[in-house]
């Protein structure tokens, strides 16, 4: 399977091509969008469109349900005003329709910019940007799109602990050694809103994404990144305050204020592998609430001070040695995910044996090019067993909550 890096890397890597450094096998690049060109800094035009999108067919074996929606819709934009400056954006439609009532059988539809940033190139090995950008934590938050990761649904681990994709407002520095096959990157962006997390949606709904977001409470993100032959490492981490009020405001909460005030912690960890048609993935994650209590009796949110989530996943391009299927990829796949968002909880809180949850899923992406996919994958999920003190009002004809489920997807993606 053809190894696809994210823009932002592919850049650095570019520059490290033209200074005549070695480039491991890890690091071959792969262009396959205008986005990709003008991040190279190849493009053809000044201003640059591109875009991707995907869309599913989703059937709940315990439920007897099927949906079907269009799962997202993204027009990039992008500007290169001189060989220093330019400026990348993404305006992203999720489920189709968004607007007052644009709800339908719990598909809620979104316009939200997912970036829109300026960055500007210090040297051949460093760079800035600045605006709403996806810092680098974790696999998917730079890299996706979907003709670039295997089954229909992007890994759960990264939606729910990490959570990907992850956009804040803010400043990063990006840049890469000049001897060694190492990149960097450290933001300062701004904080989360803890007032905002939800049981049983981890960190996700706290996250500002550009719309108003607390600016009194700040936070760091740091990745590190380094490639050995086939083999690509990176760790990368995030720490900031979660209370943005002011002073009376937090003071008639009982709650800590400040730029660092109650802070949150996530780590992260990865290995990639790809060489003649096989490709390996292995992610952990966990995520670090000391002051959870805190938040607890401020908003009763339930919310837990540990989180944790880790996957493997192996595939293999089947057409890898075909001549015949040249340029065309069928990765048959497995995947691996367990997590757990409320691994620890204060005295205040209420754990839910649901959110320790085992995913099990298998299934195939069909590339007839690099820029199209068709994909399908049967998902196995188990879960703990359900606290009857979380269950609201219970009636007595509710259905009784099962611990093992099976879902099989169906989906198309494209980019371009």
């Amino acid at each position: 399977m053809k190894t696809v890096i994210s823009t932002l890397l592919g850049c650095l890597l570019a520059i490290s091509v033209t200074n005549a450094q070695q480039i491991t096998a890890a690091q071959k690049l792969v262009f396959t969008t205008s986005e990709d060109s003008l991040n190279a800094g190849v493009a053809k035009s000044k201003t640059v469109i591109s875009g991707y999108g995907s869309a599913y067919y989703q059937r709940n074996f315990n439920e007897q349900m099927s949906f079907a929606t269009l799962e997202r819709a993204v027009l990039f934009v992008g500007h290169q005003f001189n060989a220093r400056i330019a400026f990348f954006s993404e305006l992203e439609l999720e489920n189709a329709k968004a607007g007052i009532g644009q709800e339908n059988n719990g598909f809620t539809g979104e316009i939200a910019f997912e970036q829109a940033y300026l960055r500007f190139n210090l040297n051949p090995r460093q760079y800035l940007v600045a605006g709403l950008f996806t810092p680098r934590i974790g696999l998917l938050n730079e890299n996706h799109l979907p003709v670039n990761f295997n089954g229909v649904e992007r890994p759960l681990v990264e939606q729910l602990v990490i959570p990907a994709t992850w956009r804040e407002l803010g400043v990063g520095f990006y840049g890469r050694l000049r001897n060694l096959p190492v990149n960097y990157s450290v933001a300062l962006v701004n904080g989360l809103d803890a007032s905002k997390f939800n049981h049983g949606t981890g960190i996700k709904e706290g996250r500002a994404e550009g719309q108003g977001a607390f600016a009194n409470n700040l936070a760091i993100t740091a990745a590190l990144q380094y490639y050995w032959k086939d083999f690509k490492f990176q760790v990368s981490g995030y720490a900031g305050g979660t209370n943005g009020l002011n002073k009376r405001k937090s003071d008639s909460l009982a709650l800590s204020y400040g730029m660092a005030a109650l802070p949150l912690y996530l780590g992260e960890a990865d290995i990639q592998y790809a060489r003649n048609g096989f490709a390996f993935k292995l992610l952990g994650t966990s995520i670090s609430f000391p002051k959870a209590s805190d938040i607890n009796k401020a908003y009763a949110s339930n919310t837990s001070k540990g989180m944790y989530g880790a996957y493997l996943e192996g595939a293999y391009n089947l057409f890898e040695r075909s001549r015949r299927m040249e340029g065309q990829q069928l990765n048959v796949f497995a995947r691996y995910e367990m997590f757990d968002l409320n691994s620890a909880t204060p005295a205040n809180a209420i754990y839910d044996g649901t959110e320790k949850q085992q995913h099990l899923i298998a299934g195939f992406s069909y590339l007839p090019i690099p820029n199209v996919v068709i994909k399908a994958d049967v998902r196995l999920m188990h879960t703990g067993d359900e606290n009857p003190d979380l269950v609201i009002n219970p009636s007595p004809n509710r259905i009784p909550y099962k611990t093992n489920n099976s879902f099989l997807n169906i989906g198309i993606g494209y980019s371009f």
